[in-house]
């Protein structure tokens, strides 16, 4: 028998997990109630989201989170520095010291269910790694990507936390990259005063105004489409399967050359094997600022299996890897 009258907690609302989740708990008949929390102010109103209470909030005030959390039954954990503009002392406090506060408030508000957005990420990028990785396969820290050691450390850290909750389901999801018309974080990519000019080229994904040439590696690359990622997260708040850890990616995988003609270039696709051998170099060099080590990824591309999600969960991808991604291209 389906719960019903959830009230849900989200921490980060308004980003691209946020907007693709919170319009269809806003749908759900089962979700009564959700409280939104988040640093910066916003008008759930003004979103169309009329079951939402805004609680402003930070991961780092756990007592900004136990009084956000009290009465709820679900807790859905998303916010997350991505790109490593702030300082490394920052980013650590609010992705993984936050994350921590987050579940243990949940856990003291004797939520039912703890659904949080991990990364394909925290699979890390080992040579060893299977040509396709299924959830039993484990989660280990990158070499030097700061996003996908703070993945890794707090699957390990999360699993060790929930031993002492053990009335609360655990839902981890492991997205590989996320597209669609509300994507957000690439405008961030460019620090300090250069931020409005990061926010100008990069707030929207767009096409190339005339074509470009351009060669590229023809490494392998999964997408997953905001909604389709916002329906597993649902999904995980009614219980739809057992807690555990999910992949869930959009079917089809497209290889770098693939986006960059979707972006309207006259791609030139050329072998992987020299790009993973020059990224590898590359993560090698000492002091390798944040931005610079997402070129990680390129070592060894991880490519996830599904089956688990779509049986268990019950999920199934409403737009390919392809669909996603020209969806998010499509003009508005």
């Amino acid at each position: 028998m389906a719960e019903t009258d959830l009230t849900v907690a989200v921490t980060g609302p308004t980003g691209t997990f946020g907007a693709g989740l919170v319009p269809l708990l806003q749908d759900d008949d089962r979700i009564a109630r959700i409280v939104g929390v988040a640093r910066r102010p916003f008008d759930p109103a003004e979103r169309g989201w009329t079951k939402m209470e805004y609680r402003r909030g930070d991961v780092r005030d756990p007592d900004a989170l136990a009084e956000a959390f009290a009465g709820v039954d679900v807790v859905v954990h998303l916010a997350f520095l991505v790109t490593g503009n702030a300082s490394r002392r920052t980013t650590r406090a609010i992705n993984v010291d936050g994350t921590l506060n987050v579940f243990r408030a949940a856990a003291a508000a004797r939520a039912r269910r703890f659904v949080y957005a991990s990364s394909v990420a925290a699979y890390g990028f080992h040579p060893d790694t299977p040509a396709l990785v299924d959830e039993e396969w484990p989660v280990r820290p990158a070499s030097r990507l700061f996003y996908a050691r703070e993945k890794a450390e707090l699957e390990q850290l999360l699993a060790t936390q929930a031993v002492g909750a053990p009335d609360m389901a655990v839902y981890l999801l492991r997205p590989p990259v996320v597209v669609g018309p509300d994507v957000v974080g690439a405008k961030d990519v460019l620090p300090g005063p250069l931020a409005p000019l990061g926010r100008a080229l990069f707030g929207r994904p767009r096409r190339l105004p005339v074509p470009l040439p351009v060669a590229v590696p023809a490494l392998p690359l999964q997408l997953v489409h905001e909604s389709d990622v916002g329906r597993a997260l649902q999904l995980c708040v009614v219980g739809a399967g057992p807690p555990g850890a999910y992949n869930i990616a959009g079917d089809g995988v497209l290889t770098a050359a693939d986006v960059a003609r979707e972006f309207g270039a006259l791609a030139l696709s050329l072998p992987a094997g020299p790009a993973q051998l020059a990224a590898r170099a590359v993560t090698a060099l000492p002091f390798l600022p944040p931005a610079a080590q997402w070129v990680e990824a390129a070592t060894r591309p991880v490519i996830m299996d599904t089956a688990k999600a779509r049986e268990l969960l019950g999920w199934k991808p409403r737009f390919t890897a392809l669909e996603a991604l020209r969806d998010t291209l499509r003009p508005r």
